[in-house]
């Protein structure tokens, strides 16, 4: 099993993400699973092209694709890709999508295939804050998560795909009082044992858990 997994470069003026800096410390392989590795820029459309990309050159059975989200507490897989760009600050190469569609032809919504409770049990179970999320936002994280499902759609369909927010470090909080963040080591431990769930349940479906969220 391939289980290609992506984090975004530093954005917003920050000096770090803790995306790419936690992909590049997962295993290399996790319960057997080939864990390959993938920077992707925090560009609309230009990360598309670089997954994209990367999904026919190594063939995955699985995409995960991982952002920050200043401001949770919690590791959260997300449940939903809404088809929407809307940019509350410009993308590294200064665009900034006001309520444009991600693809004109493309569902109005797309849904995880990952066992997303499971992860959420297992990162508990390993001593961390975790929760389901039931919305990506409206920059390039949604954007990412959204046209990877989209070409699952249309050229992939074998792969099955889905995207983790994780909070920021400690480093990019100190001049950010009573901002939550998590330490890189537990965001690469919840990670790896987010992935192990999805090794663990493939084939076999999502538990059956109380994860929802009323907002």
């Amino acid at each position: 099993m391939k289980i290609l997994v992506t984090g975004f470069d530093p954005f917003d003026g920050e000096k770090i993400n803790p995306a790419i800096e936690a992909v590049k410390r997962l295993p290399d392989t996790i319960k057997n699973a080939e864990i390959i590795k993938l920077e992707i820029p925090t560009v609309f459309n230009k990360c598309a092209e670089i997954v994209e990309k990367k999904i026919a050159e190594e063939k995955p059975d699985y995409v995960l694709n991982i952002g920050q989200a200043g401001g949770r507490a919690a590791i959260t897989p997300e449940r939903v890709a809404i088809n929407i760009n809307d940019g509350r600050i410009p993308d590294n190469d200064g665009y900034q999508p006001l309520g444009e569609a991600i693809r004109e032809n493309g569902d109005v919504a797309y849904f995880t295939q990952l066992p997303i409770r499971a992860e959420v049990k297992a990162v508990r179970d390993a001593g961390l804050p975790a929760e389901i999320s039931n919305t990506a936002g409206t920059y390039v994280c949604n954007h990412i998560f959204y046209q990877v499902q989209y070409m699952r759609v249309k050229k992939f369909p074998n792969i099955k795909a889905g995207f983790i927010h994780i909070p920021f470090l400690p480093e990019q909080i100190v001049n950010r009082p009573n901002m939550p963040s998590m330490s890189l080591t537990d965001i690469v431990r919840g990670l790896t044992v987010a992935i192990t769930a999805i090794v663990e349940r493939d084939g076999e479906g999502d538990i059956i858990a109380v994860e929802g969220k009323t907002h």
